[in-house]
């Protein structure tokens, strides 16, 4: 994985949960370097709408995909009620 790359959660995890991140949001990969096995991803709303989280994913819970969709992150986030 490198920055820049689009990706999905595969996981649903209490960890990502408490920042608003369950399974299926998409995001993209914000810096170069991997630390730990961790790669810091940054999931958005569509529009001007404020990001959902930017937070540290662990490589193994994520895959790659070529091309993001915000408009799911607010279609789960919705489904969570938050």
């Amino acid at each position: 994985m490198k920055m820049m790359d689009c990706v999905e959660i595969i996981v649903e995890k209490e960890t990502y949960a408490k920042n608003g991140i369950h399974k299926g949001m998409q995001g993209w990969i914000c810096l170069d370097d991997c630390t730990g096995g961790y790669w810091l991803v940054n999931f958005p709303q569509c529009g001007e709408k404020d990001d959902i989280a930017e937070i540290s994913v662990n490589e193994k819970d994520m895959k790659l995909i070529p091309v993001m969709n915000a408009a799911i992150n607010e279609k789960l986030k919705e489904m969570f009620g938050e």
